[in-house]
């Protein structure tokens, strides 16, 4: 490798770098690991692994935290609209400066070994992390739990948002199988809190196997939130009782808790915004469960709704749309412009001949469709990540 100078170039690289996107295993990551941090992470851990929820419960968390006087940081992916929304610390997005910084170290402890995109980033995020000095850090599991990269660091609190289906193909296709996965990141009498109100039993099992300390919410959160749907009760209770794991080492009062569930924000949850008289709510539901639960808040004020819609083709797309069909009225499709997005022949296919389908040639032209449109005065714009993104930027 050449000199790398700027973010876009480092980002580059790394998509180049290894021959799999997803590559799961923690071999490669655990001997750069222990270069860059020989005697352990200089701050305490939170794990965050789950199917839906990992980015709110993390928010929840964050934002507790920050009512304090404690040091917090937040490792997150994926990004909506810039590489930076990754690393946060104390509610401040990283500079380019200091991700370049954490990526030189890491490729001075490489070797022969080549990472992936995502390892890089989770080395990135401890580095920066340390360097900022921070009290705790919440970890976002990427992929699973056992094998993910963020698997590397020895969680002083592992918290399981929720089991249900998605990434079939890496982690199995059933609850059973994807349960397994994600108690992985257990460790022996640790606390691990879980928000599923009908765990699998192999990840009781494997908590019994291996003494983790398991907990389970007893019920929704019922304070007052900001953020949107009843999904997002169980969330802040999960927040809480994590929280509450931590209380000897980082005491939070009931004041502080409740001001800092309350005042939680986060994009591409349920964000709504009004344009031209139409009500625009962007979500990142991109499997099964979060699109039931999209559907569940959208059922709860019943009216026309026109969708703008892509997906990624690892997905159960049949599944989803069937999931959100009964509250949509039209659908307009949107090609993606990522490698791992489902072809529009594939995404056509996928819905029955009852869908109003209108396949526009990018988001620019779907919004402006949407928003000519005279029977629906609600627009929600869901699918995934990159669809979300996209749209925020087109509206910017």
């Amino acid at each position: 490798m050449g000199r790398l100078k700027t973010l876009n170039q480092w980002l580059t690289w790394q998509e180049n770098c290894h021959p799999k996107e997803i590559d799961l295993g923690l071999e490669r990551i655990q001997s750069v690991y222990t270069k860059l941090f020989p005697t352990g992470l200089p701050f305490t851990t939170i794990t965050v692994a789950g199917t839906n929820g990992k980015g709110s419960t993390i928010a929840l968390i964050e934002s507790v935290y920050q009512h304090s006087a404690f040091q917090v940081a937040k490792f997150t992916s994926p990004h909506i609209l810039n590489y930076n929304e990754r690393f946060v610390v104390n509610g401040e997005q990283a500079t380019d400066d200091q991700i370049c910084l954490a990526f030189e170290k890491i490729a001075q402890a490489l070797g022969d070994i080549s990472l992936t995109y995502f390892e890089f980033s989770t080395l990135a995020a401890l580095l920066i992390f340390a360097e900022q000095n921070v009290d705790i850090a919440i970890l976002e599991v990427g992929l699973g739990g056992r094998l993910d990269s963020v698997n590397v660091v020895d969680t002083d609190v592992a918290v399981i948002t929720n089991i249900a289906i998605d990434h079939v193909d890496y982690l199995g296709d059933t609850r059973e199988l994807i349960g397994y996965e994600k108690a992985g990141i257990m460790r022996s009498n640790t606390p691990c809190v879980c928000g599923d109100i009908d765990p699998p039993e192999s990840l009781i099992k494997h908590a019994h196997t291996i003494g983790a300390l398991l907990k389970f919410v007893s019920q929704p959160y019922t304070g007052a939130l900001s953020l949107h749907g009843d999904h997002q009760r169980q969330n802040a209770a999960l927040a809480a009782l994590c929280i509450h794991q931590l209380q000897t080492r980082f005491p939070i009062d009931e004041r502080t808790l409740c001001q800092g569930l309350k005042s939680t924000q986060l994009d591409g949850r349920f964000q709504t915004q009004t344009i031209n008289t139409k009500l625009v709510i962007f979500d990142v539901a991109h499997n099964e469960a979060a699109a039931q639960t999209l559907a569940q808040e959208l059922a709860k004020d019943q009216q026309p709704t026109l969708a703008i819609f892509a997906a990624l083709k690892d997905k159960n797309i049949a599944h989803i749309i069937h999931a959100m069909a009964p509250q949509i009225d039209q659908w307009l499709l949107v090609p993606l412009d990522v490698h791992r997005a489902a072809s529009m022949d594939f995404l056509i296919k996928q819905f029955s001949t009852r869908d109003t389908i209108h396949v526009c040639n990018n988001m620019d032209a779907a919004i402006n469709q949407a928003l000519q449109q005279h029977t629906c005065q609600r627009i929600v714009v869901f699918g995934s990540f990159y669809i979300v993104a996209d749209a925020l930027k087109t509206l910017r």
